[in-house]
């Protein structure tokens, strides 16, 4: 009885586990199977060029699958979650058994990923493990078995057309110059890389170059360590190798993880949750998404190309962004950064009124310094900055080019009508903000004129109205762009009449006809809450964040039978069918329902106010006071308890 009872004591005295980090509760494998967010387990540093990861056969737009077992090789470059055939793919190396094929079978059972690190055991016996930082990658390899290997390092290899590889050796090194197509093949990209290459520690010997490829045939004791530091540049291969120096050195694989992995941890804890452990994971593997781009592209000393193909450097203690997919992200992720970083947010914003001065394009140029994808609406987020309390930037640069831009902007279809609207509403907005009246009243006209289109196409909706692409809209139904001009909320309100908005808007919802797969509607649960229907948007946004739901709407067309299963979700499969991560789009829509926070107008300071999932989220602001948001305790759906500072708030929306 005293044993028992000494043990009961022990067990009511043991200290509560300690709450895990975020950083160890990121999943990099959500998202990772077949057409489920486009994503990859791959190592990479927050922000960073790198991501240093499996290419799999078969492969998915990030170059791996979770379903395949086969493996291909560690490639260098990714885009995040993006769509058409992906992007990246950069600079492929390989160890195998001399004579292996090409595709070498992987043990599924040992495949481990975290934030900045990937691990697997393939090829019966070979561990490949990886980490990355900013503009470096270390890839270590260890046999289990003596013998004959072939390391192999391929310039050529690429998810998107290659448009040309060099790779020399030189100084014990191997330096590539790499020029392939940006994502969709709209544009091209060149990117140098330098890499060096020990066994056992000490520099190898006998490299053969054939064309864009290079073979280190080695031979390997039990136990053989081998290792690939590689530096990216965007300037040119020497710079690549300073990177490379800079950025890893000769510190041990474990150092670098561990910086890796610290960073990490600062970045996501800019936001503290309380919620069920799963439900915790998710929320940090969303926010470890979001912080994957745009990326930095500075060199050490400051050097980068801009998207005109010349050598820029910034200024001391600022850093160049690139890689954009604003049609996708300028709705989401740039506003959450601003939220969460504002100092990385104006950097963001210097590098968006570079590219107007780097005659922008609203997709990618021929000239790209890194991957990127397209760059409308680059004036709203800009705008949205600015209104944010974001400063640091030349915003008359920003005006100047935004008008310019104006006038070559698509205006054909009705979707096209309203972003162009939308784009000329943000011009209108800075210009006032800025005191050219003149300015802005032009522009404010011309933002507006878009208004007799929505009443002809949109007030009355006819036949056609949730036919994907119908009239030549973008990946969308009429239904699903209705609601898009949210820069004139006011007047749809005021021209519908509110009851009538507010019936159609309960239309929509109990018809199925919202797609939360793609980015025009992905506002529309929140219109609620606008309109003083807090519970309504609660229960709409937890329901896509938490239940099995019907997914009917693909980008090419509504589907035969919907598909049915999670929109988020802590698994490989991770989002809904057909959902492409979007570069952080979707995975900061994750981010913001979980808060019951949302930027419904990207250019207007407000966050509309919603309920929280988590219990409890802490994040903290610019001026050094955390902003807390917390679910009322007898109606998780009901309106949050908001304290900033000291000062509780119960609003249905704020300004921060």
């Amino acid at each position: 009885m005293r044993i028992a009872l000494a043990a009961i004591l022990l067990l009511v005295a043991a200290p509560a586990p300690a709450r895990e980090q975020a950083v160890d509760v990121v999943d990099p494998f959500v998202g990772t199977l077949g057409d489920f967010g486009q994503l990859t387990p791959a190592a990479v540093a927050p922000y960073g060029m790198v991501q240093l990861g499996p290419d799999t056969a078969p492969k998915n737009h990030a170059g791996y699958d979770f379903a395949a077992n086969q493996l291909r090789g560690f490639s260098h470059t990714r885009a995040v979650g993006v769509g058409c055939g992906g992007g990246g793919g950069d600079l492929l190396v390989s160890l195998l058994p001399d004579g292996a094929t090409p595709l070498a079978p992987m043990d599924k059972a040992s495949e481990r990923a975290g934030a900045g690190r990937y691990y697997v055991t393939y090829a019966g016996g070979i561990t490949a493990d990886m980490t990355a930082t900013r503009g470096a990658g270390l890839l270590r390899f260890t046999v289990s078995r003596p013998g004959r290997y072939i390391l192999r390092v391929d310039a050529a290899h690429a998810y998107t057309k290659r448009h040309a590889a060099t790779l020399t050796a030189n100084q014990g090194e191997l330096r590539a110059t790499m020029t392939a197509g940006t994502v969709c093949d709209q544009g091209a990209y060149t990117i140098h890389s330098a890499s060096r290459i020990t066994v056992e520690g000490r520099p190898s010997n006998g490299v053969t170059v054939r064309g864009s490829a290079a073979t280190l045939p080695l031979d390997l004791r039990r136990g053989a360590v081998v290792e690939v530091r590689t530096g990216l540049s965007t300037v040119d291969p020497v710079a690549a190798a300073s990177v490379r120096d800079a950025e890893l050195g000769t510190r041990p694989f474990a150092a670098i993880l561990r910086n890796t992995r610290a960073q990490w941890q600062h970045e996501l804890s800019r936001i503290d949750v309380e919620a069920p452990r799963e439900q915790r994971a998710l929320f940090y593997t969303s926010l470890f998404r979001v912080m994957q781009t745009p990326v930095a592209i500075d060199d050490p000393d400051g050097r980068h190309r801009g998207s005109d193909g010349k050598i820029h450097r910034s200024a001391p203690g600022e850093t160049r962004y690139t890689s954009w997919a604003l049609w996708d992200n300028y709705r989401t992720q740039l506003p959450l950064i601003a939220l969460i970083d504002p100092a990385r947010a104006a950097d963001i914003a210097r590098s968006l009124v570079a590219l107007y001065g780097e005659d922008k394009q609203r997709w990618s140029t021929r000239t790209e310094p890194f991957l990127t994808v397209r760059t409308e609406h680059a004036g709203i987020a800009l705008l949205d900055f600015r209104r944010r309390g974001i400063t640091g930037f030349d915003a008359r640069a920003a005006l100047t080019g935004m008008v310019r831009e104006s006038d070559t902007l698509q205006r054909d279809t009705p979707d096209q009508q309203i972003e162009a609207a939308y784009d000329d509403w943000a011009i209108a907005e800075l210009a006032a903000d800025l005191g050219d009246t003149a300015l802005s009243q032009r522009f404010r006209v011309r933002a507006l004129s878009y208004r007799p289109i929505w009443r002809r196409v949109f007030e009355t909706l006819g036949a056609d109205a949730d036919v994907v692409k119908a009239r030549g809209l973008y990946q969308g139904t009429l239904w699903q762009y209705r609601w898009a001009p949210v820069f004139d909320l006011d007047w749809m309100v005021e021209t519908l009449g509110r009851e009538r908005f507010l019936g159609q808007l309960d239309t929509f919802f109990a018809h199925g006809l919202y797609n939360m797969t793609n980015q025009p509607d992905i506002h529309a649960p929140w219109l609620y809450a606008a309109l003083d229907r807090m519970e309504t948007s609660a229960r709409i946004v937890h329901r896509y964040l938490t239940e099995p739901v019907d997914h009917p709407y693909a980008n090419e067309g509504k589907r035969p039978t919907p598909w049915h299963g999670r929109s988020f979700a802590l698994a490989s499969q991770g989002y809904a069918d057909g959902m492409d991560d979007d570069a952080g789009a979707m995975s900061a829509w994750y981010v913001f329902g979980s808060l019951g926070l949302y930027p419904l107008v990207p250019g207007r300071p407000e966050w509309t106010i919603s309920a929280p999932l988590v219990r409890r989220a802490a994040l903290r602001l610019k001026n050094g006071q955390n902003l807390i948001v917390t679910q009322t305790p007898d109606n998780p759906v009901g309106t949050p308890i908001i304290t900033v500072g000291n000062v509780k708030q119960n609003k249905r929306s704020l300004i921060l």
